[in-house]
């Protein structure tokens, strides 16, 4: 099996700790002529730099696109959770809303001997909306004047074992993609209602 991912850096060294075997061939782009005879392709950075195998109609294209779904996507793509920090999770997340395209991503993460979730085709998926919640609630404790960054994050993984706290996660995905996720989950559920003080953090940014 052959696959071209185009990854930054960061995410790169998270698909390689995943590992894959032998078989599998794999081939990391940053840009230019893209090769059109891979079994699939991997656009880890669509998020930022928006499509990178747009001549790609045939193959499967898993695109880290966590805050938009299926329905603003091409019909050959299938949407992976690849934000900083998450490809290193045990399970990865995909969504689809085409039961053969799934069947067919299943198949080349089998291969790649990845543990996976199918889970349902909407923003944030499930992980990221969970993280983007919690760090919002933080926000909302900071602006109220809680506690610290530091404390906060230090309270959160002591009392439930979290890896990282709010803010790190934060920081390590982007301050800004967790903003817009809560943006747009807000426009159909007011429990995602952005905390004025991440909004005005991102705003200084």
């Amino acid at each position: 099996m052959y696959i071209i991912v185009k990854a930054g850096t960061q995410q790169k060294e998270e698909f390689l700790s995943k590992g894959f075997p032998e078989a599998v061939r794999v081939e990391f782009i940053t840009g230019g002529a893209v090769a059109s005879n891979a079994d699939a392709y991997f656009d880890l950075c669509f998020e930022e730099e928006g499509p990178a195998f747009a001549g790609i109609t045939q193959q499967p294209v898993f695109v880290n696109a966590v805050i938009g779904t299926c329905k603003e996507l091409p019909a050959n793509c299938i949407r992976i959770n690849a934000w900083n920090g998450f490809l290193k999770r045990e399970i990865v997340e995909i969504a689809g809303n085409d039961g053969s395209l799934i069947a067919n991503a299943e198949e080349i993460l089998n291969a790649l001997g990845w543990k996976f979730q199918v889970v349902p085709d909407v923003p944030g998926m499930i992980a990221a909306r969970v993280i983007a919640m919690i760090v919002n609630e933080a926000y909302y404790g900071l602006g109220d004047g809680i506690s610290t960054k530091k404390d906060i994050d230090t309270a959160m993984k002591l009392g439930t074992n979290y890896p990282f706290g709010p803010f790190e996660w934060s920081a390590r995905i982007g301050l800004g993609k967790i903003a817009s996720l809560l943006h747009k989950l807000n426009e159909t559920d007011s429990r995602y209602a952005v905390a004025p003080a991440l909004d005005k953090e991102v705003n200084e940014l």
